[in-house]
């Protein structure tokens, strides 16, 4: 055979093998189901029990400032988030401004892996039925986010995104319109400060920014890309992303455990009429409530 019929077979053979890593085996890889609830007005002030909320208190207050984890008590009983949700979904709680048919809570499934210095995310739900509101993104009709602390945001591993979540941001009862989501303390430069990616449905988009003193929807390296379709009434969306990125970037390694939360905008959703989850932990070939094992 010709040097150059060698170099090519070779070539070829690398680069199926390439494009064979590119992915996972999504079907060899076990699922852990995660619930999103609809949280209203919940800041983090009202979790500590610092405020009231429609003369609400928090009452598990006492042992979040103890350093429990929000999902230790929440997840005992599967239809405790579920009836939280579905509560302040119909403003019985919680909620001065209810969205009529608004669902309560959203059950998605998460796979996660990883590959040399590439981390891959897939997660799937099944559409909820529209409900009443105004569409107040109207070019997109679902929004998916995940945040990511790497152990330096305060709180972040008991209630994984609700550190950013203050009742002075816009939306808030008590809040300022001028004011997005923010860490106390945040600081890129001292390295507290959330990760966040996000995948518009409508504009097709990606989106790597990070929350720190003030919230950034770009600047991010790590993302490689985000791709999401629906089929029938189920919306499966893919991260893929590096390890290791620019300032604002968590840095990722094999045995790494971080902590993690998952926010979904429904039905043209915006601000702060999200659902969400209570805090995890994503390990990389690590024990963690999600596991991305190496493929």
């Amino acid at each position: 055979m010709r040097k150059s019929s060698i170099i090519a077979v070779v070539a070829l053979a690398l680069g199926t093998t390439a494009a064979q890593a590119s992915e996972p085996d999504w079907d060899r890889i076990e699922s852990t189901e995660l619930i999103l609830f609809y949280p209203g007005v919940a800041s983090l002030q009202w979790v500590l029990g610092d405020i009231r909320v429609d003369r609400e208190r928090h009452s598990g207050a006492r042992v979040f400032r103890m350093g429990d984890r929000c999902i230790e008590c929440h997840l005992e009983d599967p239809d405790e988030l579920p009836e939280i949700g579905a509560a302040i979904a119909a403003g019985e709680r919680m909620e001065p401004s209810p969205i009529a048919g608004k669902p309560g809570s959203i059950r998605v499934t998460v796979k996660a892996a990883h590959h040399d210095d590439e981390l891959y995310l897939k997660f799937r739900w099944r559409q909820p039925p529209a409900a009443g509101g105004e569409k107040m993104d109207p070019a997109n009709p679902v929004k998916i986010a995940f945040m990511l602390d790497a152990g330096k945001v305060e709180r972040a591993d008991q209630g994984g995104c609700w550190a950013s979540c203050h009742a002075d941001v816009r939306g808030m009862s008590e809040g300022d319109e001028a004011r997005g989501k923010y860490v106390i303390g945040g600081s890129l430069a001292e390295g507290v400060f959330y990760d966040l990616l996000q995948w518009r449905s409508g504009e097709n988009s990606a989106h790597d920014g990070h929350v720190a003193d003030v919230r950034v929807m770009s600047g991010g390296k790590a993302l490689e890309k985000a791709r999401g379709r629906l089929e029938g009434d189920t919306w499966t969306v893919v991260f893929e992303r590096k390890f290791r990125g620019a300032e604002g970037d968590i840095a990722l390694q094999a045995g790494g455990v971080y902590n993690i939360g998952v926010a979904i905008h429904d039905d043209h959703a915006a601000g702060r009429f999200h659902h969400v989850t209570m805090g995890y932990t994503l390990g990389l070939d690590a024990e963690a409530d999600i596991v991305a094992r190496r493929f």
